[in-house]
């Protein structure tokens, strides 16, 4: 990092020193004889560290407490999936219709998937190895994502009648009016 007068510079930005302005590319192009000339000195980054599983460089936040939010986060996730199908599971037990194989074996590969991740997540035993498996390929991705279920038939029109009212029947159903 480049710092003058205390304050950090940015490549690319332009700046003013002495009431010298300096334009965008002068950093890029200075060599290091003429930023030193200007009191532009290096100082050293400052450690990067993930900010979700530490306080700051080697200070590791709890690893129980982020266990529980990294479960919490994978049930989430899984929520998330599986949400677009709940109506498939709802119309079958308020209306005993069949949901769709296709739709019950995603929604049981999205909860195994679940259940893995969130066993992975329990046998972590330190904030570095929760870390490690949470950024690493295998936790974020969930393959059932990728394999959408196809959508469910939809009836002919000319199988319904619209009545009055935007009323929608299939043929061959019993209307009574009171």
């Amino acid at each position: 990092m480049l710092i003058l007068d205390g304050r950090p510079l940015s490549f690319d930005r332009a700046f003013t020193h002495n009431e010298v302005q300096y334009p965008a590319n002068w950093l890029r192009l200075a060599s290091l004889e003429e930023k030193t000339a200007i009191g532009i000195t290096e100082v050293a980054d400052a450690p990067w560290y993930d900010q979700r599983f530490y306080w700051g460089p080697e200070l590791p936040k709890d690893h129980e407490d982020l266990v529980t939010l990294w479960i919490n986060n994978t049930n989430q996730t899984a929520y998330t999936l599986l949400a677009p199908s709940d109506w498939y599971v709802i119309r079958k037990q308020e209306t005993e219709v069949a949901v769709p194989q296709d739709v019950l074996d995603r929604r049981g590969e999205i909860r195994t998937y679940c259940d893995t991740k969130r066993e992975a997540i329990s046998a972590t035993t330190t904030t570095e190895e929760l870390a490690a498996y949470i950024t690493s390929a295998s936790y974020s991705e969930w393959e059932v994502i990728l394999e959408a279920p196809e959508k469910a038939e939809e009836p002919e029109i000319e199988d319904m009648i619209v009545v009055s009212g935007g009323l929608t029947l299939d043929r061959g159903d019993e209307v009574t009016f009171d």
